[in-house]
């Protein structure tokens, strides 16, 4: 997936303050080599002048000389390394060090990103996301089947807790393998504490690892950008959040319903939902709202959209965290949701 340009730039700065660190580290191995050997300086010095000479006999056609000049220039840098290494500095203490050689702290090897440049985006990424913590803990290894009971029926589905979870991991672990070919959204939404929010993390580390850009936020923090974009002091920084929001590759909005609804935030969740739409860019909900309360908070237009164009996953069952909670205190450590 493409960086935004604002996070290309960001990143290109970042190797462009590479390269200027590199040069500066290096004039300041030349300053203490000169300081200890003075010999070297004037070694550098008549190489300086021997290549300039070189230069000019050059462009006269001077082949004899050429030749000569050759000879001299190979018999200065000999004494040059010779100098270093009689004084204890390393071969390449006066070649300039990269952080990768491989592209020599460009970013690129010919027209391709090179290995570290895709590192960078995938850490950029994790970064931005508002998840790198959560995801080292929350993601699909890390997810459990053990905390959803096949005797726990869903009144609405007539389904158990299980069935629903299973079905669930079937359709997410489906978005990530396709996520690159079909336009996709999701909407999960259910009890309290089963696993809704732990289900967008395992998307969102698959997503990231791909070097894809994933934004999360809670509704909350959501409405809060839009509503300092919309009434704050704000500048090209904030008008690029809010793009970043409508144009990464996924979203996910958590909690939806926890954040104090009115006439603002109906009309921002529709415009971001619609956008994101017309633009084919891919966002998961997590709520524990009903359908019907999302279609009466949220308006017709909007639950339009979510049932037109999102796959609804409804999830039951006990509170994972209770759960856990009980069986800490019976003596089991368990990490997993």
């Amino acid at each position: 997936m493409a960086l935004s340009n604002s996070q290309y730039d960001q990143m290109m700065r970042t190797y462009e303050q590479r390269q200027l660190d590199n040069e500066y580290q290096l004039r300041e191995r030349y300053q203490k080599a000169y300081s200890q050997l003075p010999a070297l300086k004037e070694t550098d010095q008549a190489i300086a002048s021997l290549s300039v000479e070189k230069g000019r006999r050059l462009l006269e056609g001077d082949d004899q000389a050429l030749l000569s000049l050759k000879e001299e220039l190979n018999s200065l840098f000999l004494r040059k390394h010779q100098l270093l290494e009689n004084s204890g500095f390393p071969p390449d203490f006066l070649e300039l060090q990269y952080t990768c050689p491989d592209c020599r702290d460009t970013g690129y090897i010919g027209d391709e990103k090179c290995h570290c440049f895709k590192k960078a985006i995938v850490e950029l990424l994790y970064e931005q996301s508002n998840l790198k913590e959560v995801l080292k803990k929350e993601n699909f290894s890390t997810f459990s089947l053990d905390y959803y009971s096949r005797s726990h029926i869903d009144p609405l589905t007539k389904r158990s807790a299980l069935e629903s979870i299973q079905t669930a991991l079937k359709v997410c672990t489906t978005f990530v393998d396709t996520f690159s070919e079909e336009f996709q959204n999701i909407l999960l939404y259910g009890d309290t504490g089963i696993g809704k929010t732990f289900l967008s993390h395992c998307i969102a580390k698959e997503l990231i690892d791909t070097s894809c850009s994933v934004v999360y936020f809670t509704a909350a923090q959501l409405f809060d950008v839009f509503a300092e974009n919309t009434f704050g002091r704000h500048g090209e920084q904030a008008s690029d959040i809010q793009e970043h929001i409508y144009d990464c590759d996924l979203l996910i909005i958590d909690d939806l319903g926890t954040e104090l609804p009115n006439s603002f935030t109906v009309s921002q969740l529709f415009i971001c939902l619609n956008e994101r739409i017309l633009r084919q860019k891919a966002t998961i909900i997590s709520t524990n709202l009903a359908l019907e309360d999302i279609q009466s908070i949220y308006s017709e237009r909007t639950f339009s959209r979510i049932s037109s164009n999102y796959t609804i996953l409804r999830l039951t069952g006990d509170d994972i965290r209770i759960q856990k909670k009980l069986l800490n205190l019976g003596g089991t450590n368990d990490a997993t949701p």
